[in-house]
């Protein structure tokens, strides 16, 4: 689940929070992968199995299950948007046989983003976050979207991108490029992908949280005044729902998130965007109070995470009728 690439023998991918659920007869599995660059959870059953930092070029075996049927499941932990991840599949230890694949879940959640979406270094760590310390430490399969997906019974997308907004990104990086460059991609890091939905992914919410990083201090050598960032970050955000509108149809819940002293601009876009028509659209405010921001960089950390999806559960809920 996430937007892959299938490449017959491999499936290849860049987002955070992929994951791939198998079911298998036997004493142990093996899972297949080619990465350098991202940190991977594998689960058997239900509970973890094995932590798997850059395997490489590997099949990683879990082996002493007792004999029988199980269920395995590994995930992407972090954002590697320069680099490209592959997965060639499971394979039964010897004796045991991979079984037929299960169901996909009903219900379907996308959540885009940025650093926050993505679970930035949220897990309990000591000392300072350098570069390979937030890597180590961002676990996006307990960020506050997969928990509240998994919660609400849905299978899920988390497109995050840490540092990109919609019309500028944190601290002036990458001046040219937004979040928009990339979200039609599933290789981020390949100039002019786009991810062809195989059909099976129609989402009945989407949950977007893109403001933090437009509205980050500005860089020496910006140019932009606060009245013309305000107007281009609604002018942005207004055209990008209108293009989930329209991609995803009427009957998908669309839910814009606000939070901080920015959140006014959110809301006068949710407005806009109600007046003309669009009454599927919500906004959701989202509560700070409690959080300890532990996580790298003053970012959530686990512990807000649940924090985060014990408040957006009901929510959503109250969108759709039997959730």
């Amino acid at each position: 689940m996430g937007r892959v690439k299938d490449c017959g023998d491999t499936l290849r991918f860049s987002w955070p929070g992929v994951y791939f659920e198998g079911r298998f007869r036997g004493t142990g599995v093996g899972v297949v992968l080619d990465c350098a660059a991202a940190d991977y959870d594998v689960q058997v059953d239900g509970a973890a199995a094995a932590t798997l930092v850059t395997p490489g070029a590997t099949t990683y075996w879990i082996t002493g299950l007792r004999d029988g049927e199980h269920a395995v499941r590994v995930v992407k932990r972090n954002d590697t948007p320069g680099e490209t991840s592959a997965f060639g599949g499971f394979v039964a230890a010897p004796g045991g046989a991979v079984l037929r694949r299960p169901a996909p879940r009903e219900r379907q959640i996308e959540f885009i983003g940025d650093s926050i979406t993505v679970g930035y270094g949220n897990v309990p760590h000591t000392g300072a976050c350098d570069p390979e310390q937030v890597k180590r430490n961002t676990n996006s399969d307990v960020s506050h979207g997969a928990l509240t997906a998994r919660r609400l019974g849905a299978d899920y997308q988390i497109n995050g991108f840490s540092g990109f907004g919609l019309v500028r990104n944190v601290a002036g990086i990458c001046p040219g490029l937004t979040y928009r460059t990339y979200y039609d991609r599933a290789l981020l890091n390949v100039d002019g992908d786009v991810w062809e939905n195989p059909g099976t992914w129609r989402p009945q919410i989407v949950v977007v949280n893109l403001r933090s990083n437009d509205f980050s201090d500005l860089a020496p050598g910006e140019s932009w005044t606060p009245e013309g960032l305000a107007a281009a970050y609604r002018t942005a955000y207004y055209a990008f729902l209108r293009t989930l509108r329209t991609r995803y149809g009427p009957g998908t819940s669309l839910v814009a998130v606000g939070f901080d002293r920015n959140a006014e601009h959110v809301r006068q876009v949710v407005d806009a965007r109600n007046d003309a028509g669009d009454s599927g659209l919500h906004y959701w405010p989202l509560d700070l109070s409690g959080l300890d921001l532990l996580g790298c960089d003053g970012h959530t950390s686990a512990r807000d995470d649940r924090l985060i999806a014990d408040r957006l559960v009901p929510f959503l809920r109250s969108l759709r009728a039997g959730w």
